[in-house]
């Protein structure tokens, strides 16, 4: 399940964990619309169910950390190593394709 994602968490949580992914979105944005739930049951996944998986709002909660990532488009999907990025991957992304570009990031 994806956890809304604030600010803060990027010092308190991104940081000190070995992976997070971080969606980030648009309320506005429909092919955001369409990636939650696929984010979703990737997260919940066997595979994945012991890494963290965020949903962030770029114009609310996710504002700054959004900004400092230099987020252009959204959807946009991070994998984050210890509050590093190593890769991310923009725009709206059918299941197969995240599900592969989560299998090189994690």
């Amino acid at each position: 399940m994806l956890k809304e994602f604030k600010d803060e968490m990027f010092e308190t949580d991104i940081k000190n964990e070995d992976v997070s992914v971080v969606q980030f979105s648009a309320a506005w944005c429909g092919p955001c619309k369409n990636l939650k739930p696929i984010m979703d049951k990737l997260s919940e996944s066997e595979k994945y169910k012991n890494k963290n998986f965020y949903i962030a709002d770029i114009e609310t909660d996710g504002i700054n950390t959004a900004s400092a990532a230099g987020i252009r488009g959204v959807p946009t999907v991070i994998v984050y190593k210890k509050g590093t990025e190593t890769n991310r991957i923009v725009g709206g992304v059918p299941e197969g394709k995240m599900q592969e570009f989560l299998d090189e990031n994690i």
